[in-house]
């Protein structure tokens, strides 16, 4: 089964730390509205939940941002949908 995903921007967040992850993050999220991207991947691994927990934290309050939910073909990574510009 070909990925779709492959599609949109990707950020991953592998070997970051929460704040680092944090600042990664708005300016990605903040670029792809600028690019105009419907949607938009953010790779932040399981583990122990840190960077999930960051990610979704982020998001939530992200003015550009309309849906955020983890992929359910892959707990690892998050599925962004933006605003239309």
């Amino acid at each position: 089964m070909m990925n779709s995903y492959n599609q949109y921007p990707v950020l991953d967040l592998h070997g970051f730390d929460r704040e680092y992850a944090r600042i990664m993050i708005e300016d990605f999220i903040h670029d792809c509205y600028i690019m105009k991207s419907k949607k938009a991947i953010i790779i932040h691994g399981i583990g122990g939940g840190i960077l999930r927990k960051t990610t979704q934290t982020v998001l939530r309050n992200n003015k550009y941002v309309t849906e955020a939910k983890l992929d359910i073909f892959n707990g690892g990574q998050t599925i962004v949908c933006l605003r239309d510009r």
